[in-house]
């Protein structure tokens, strides 16, 4: 009765375009589920960069090999997504988690078979955290725990420097800005784990992050996103 109410009082509403849906079972309308545009299965089997490359491996992994596993996204970082994403990131929507965290574990079931271990999420720096008030990849993977049964341990990544953010550098300047920016605790060693952050572009931070980790001790560190952006042409 209480969850009917809510409804009622609070319709379920899309979470790209916040049309209110007609019926449960989707976090998208309509209109916005059809332009969805999904990851496309040629890309690199590393990175997911999407194309055709040489022995399935882009350029830049093919250059510099990452520190991760491997990295996957579901969908392209266009359309309906990309609004959602911007809507749970920027618009003081955190309650955006829940249905994100949602798709992304149905979406992702293949990729988590191999990835095992808890979730750890992309932090945020403390300042830009008392900004926001919340931190929307910790939502994120506590969103994403909790539907495929894992854990999201907080704590077990922290930046330790206020980073610029990565919109509008070049990839020289990503890498700059985000070195050495990572930290991560003991409680780390001997574990594989899954990164998580809502978008990979050129993979800089995600780089950054995975190295700390292995170098706390992990032993395994595959990178998961809602969103892929296409970086190479």
């Amino acid at each position: 009765m209480l969850t009917a109410l809510l409804d009622l009082l609070y319709p379920p509403a899309c979470i790209a375009c916040a049309r209110v849906l007609s019926g449960p079972g989707s976090a998208f309308c309509e209109s916005c589920d059809t332009a969805l545009e999904r990851l496309p299965p040629a890309c690199c089997r590393t990175c997911a960069e999407p194309g055709t490359f040489p022995a399935d491996t882009c350029p830049r992994c093919r250059a510099a090999p990452p520190p991760f596993t491997r990295a996957w996204a579901p969908f392209a970082h266009e359309g309906p997504i990309a609004r959602a994403i911007h809507r749970f990131k920027y618009e003081d929507h955190p309650e955006l988690a829940a249905p994100l965290g949602a798709l992304l574990a149905g979406e992702a079931r293949r990729f988590l078979t191999d990835a095992t271990g808890p979730v750890v999420a992309l932090p945020l720096h403390t300042h830009r955290f008392r900004q926001r008030q919340y931190d929307q990849a910790q939502l994120l993977a506590g969103a994403l725990a909790k539907a495929s049964g894992r854990e999201a341990p907080a704590g077990w990544l922290e930046r330790t420097r206020d980073t610029r953010r990565q919109v509008g550098l070049s990839e020289a300047e990503r890498a700059a800005n985000v070195a050495t920016a990572f930290r991560a605790p003991p409680e780390v060693a001997g574990r594989s784990l899954v990164l998580l952050d809502d978008v990979f572009t050129t993979g800089a931070t995600a780089r950054a992050a995975a190295s700390a980790l292995l170098a706390a001790g992990a032993v395994r560190v595959d990178v998961l996103t809602l969103a892929r952006a296409f970086t190479l042409t």
